[in-house]
C-alpha cells in the first residue's frame, strides 16, 4: 500500500517506470523483501480493501456538507463518435472546463469533516 500511496505522490505517469527508476533502486532500505515488477503488479489487487478500510479511517465523521465533483471518463475520441458501438445509447457528449468529450460523467461527493 506504501508504494501505490509513493507512486500517486510522484510526478510519475507510468507505475512500471516508477516502480523500477525509483523504487527497486532507491527504496531497497526501507522494502527488504522487494518482488519483480510482475510479480508486485499481481498483489495490487489485494491492497483494494486495506486501503479503503484506511481511508474510511482517516475521513473522521461528515459534517453534513458535501462538495460534488465530476470526473469526465472519456470512451473514445470525439472524431470516432459516430462509429463507437461498445457504449451506444449509454454513453453521451459532455463538456468540461477543458473541453468536449464522449463517455460518462463520474460524480463525486467526498466527505469534509
Amino acid at each position: 500500500m506504501t508504494i501505490l500511496i509513493l507512486f500517486h505522490q510522484s510526478h510519475y505517469r507510468n507505475f512500471k517506470a516508477f516502480y523500477t527508476d525509483q523504487v527497486l533502486v532507491h527504496l531497497r532500505a526501507e522494502f527488504p523483501g522487494l518482488v519483480s515488477y510482475t510479480r508486485f503488479v499481481e498483489f495490487i489487487p489485494s491492497t483494494l480493501i486495506p486501503l479503503c478500510v484506511y481511508l474510511h479511517h482517516c475521513l473522521g465523521p461528515g459534517t453534513g456538507i458535501s462538495f460534488i465533483d465530476s470526473t469526465p471518463l472519456a470512451v473514445c475520441h470525439n472524431r470516432r463518435i459516430a462509429h463507437h458501438k461498445v457504449f451506444a445509447g449509454i454513453a453521451a457528449r459532455g463538456k468540461t472546463s477543458v473541453g468536449w468529450f464522449f463517455g460518462f460523467k463520474l460524480y463525486q461527493t467526498p466527505r469534509r469533516g
